[in-house]
């Protein structure tokens, strides 16, 4: 399994239920090799191991983030509900109506419009919190990249309530631009997904099963495998310098067809790894305020500012500008709130 950290604000939240029911959080850190106060990142294995102790302690693998417990067991028949599918999407709808089952709020729909889909949560009251919309997310996006064998990429995710102190952290974790006190929750992706073909087997389910939920966090995440050591090449340059595909194979001691094979069983291409890092350094930028948006075209590698907005409209949905304006606001809101 690869190795990713999980930032501490996490391990917080997920004590939340925990605490609202009365009971002692300490037994349960230390039954997982934790703290009682926890400063720095967890490992996944170790979440994972966290996230089974509370589930026994509250009898709900959705930390009590749910309208209702999901018992014990809930995901196990989950994997076993979607098992035998034949595509992504009857996976997702299937999936999605046993999670309304057994959480009754928040619950989903899958939407396609074009070559735009997107899992829209639905939930009556109040907003509820960016960790129960994150763990929604985690265990369906989780699910549905391990049934295809391949991740599949996120073009962006909406939350319905505000900005955690800990906002950044969710774009860091999803890969993805992250947007609250949106209209509703959602998480956005490319539809050609929806059409792969689910390749699992009740052998590999047992596997999973048994590894879940740990590899939820691991296995499919933006940052893993051959992607991550583009990645990390990538950044020893600027975005206008980075190589060609052939000239990155030869660097990596790759032939280009085994480069394009073993980033195609990821569910990646060198293009995608590109995108996703101009957006990300697009979004830092824009956010911190201190380039214009010509300059951080010429640094990203486009010839002019207008395809650098093309592409950022694309990527986001929105224009630089706009998301400019709303990533101040956003850091304005959670600054408001810590005060």
């Amino acid at each position: 399994m690869e190795r990713c950290m999980i930032a501490p604000c996490f391990v917080e939240d997920s004590l939340a239920g925990v605490r609202r029911r009365g009971l002692s959080v300490e037994p349960l850190l230390a039954s997982v090799g934790l703290p009682e106060v926890v400063v720095d990142p967890v490992s996944a294995e170790q979440f994972g191991e966290l996230w089974r102790a509370v589930a026994h302690a509250l009898d709900d693998e959705f930390f009590g983030e749910g309208a209702r417990p999901m018992r014990c067991g809930s995901f196990d028949l989950l994997g076993h509900a979607v098992l035998h599918t034949s595509t992504l999407e009857h996976a997702l709808r299937r999936a999605l109506k046993f999670l309304r089952l057994v959480l009754d709020d928040p619950h989903g729909r899958l939407v396609v419009e074009g070559d735009h889909a997107q899992v829209v949560l639905i939930d009556e009251g109040e907003a509820r919190s960016a960790f129960a919309y994150r763990t929604f997310w985690i265990i369906l996006h989780g699910l549905a990249c391990w049934l295809v064998g391949r991740r599949i990429p996120l073009r962006h995710v909406e939350f319905r309530c505000g900005p955690p102190l800990h906002g950044a952290d969710y774009g860091l974790f999803f890969g993805a631009p992250v947007r609250f006190n949106q209209r509703q929750s959602l998480l956005a992706f490319d539809a050609a997904y929806l059409k792969l073909p689910v390749i699992r087997d009740e052998r590999a389910l047992g596997d999973f099963l048994r590894r879940a939920p740990a590899n939820l966090l691991v296995r499919y995440r933006h940052n893993a495998g051959l992607a991550a050591r583009i990645r990390a090449h990538l950044r020893e340059t600027t975005p206008a310098q980075w190589p060609g595909i052939e000239d990155l194979a030869r660097r990596l001691r790759l032939s280009p067809a085994s480069l394009r094979r073993r980033l195609n069983a990821e569910g990646r291409t060198y293009r995608d790894i590109k995108d996703e890092m101009r957006r990300g350094f697009a979004m830092e930028w824009l956010s911190s305020g201190g380039r214009g948006v010509g300059e951080i075209a010429a640094e990203l590698g486009f010839s002019e500012p207008s395809a650098f907005h093309r592409a950022f409209r694309k990527w986001t949905a929105m224009s630089p500008g706009v998301f400019r304006r709303e990533a101040v606001a956003s850091r304005r809101a959670a600054g408001a709130a810590a005060e």
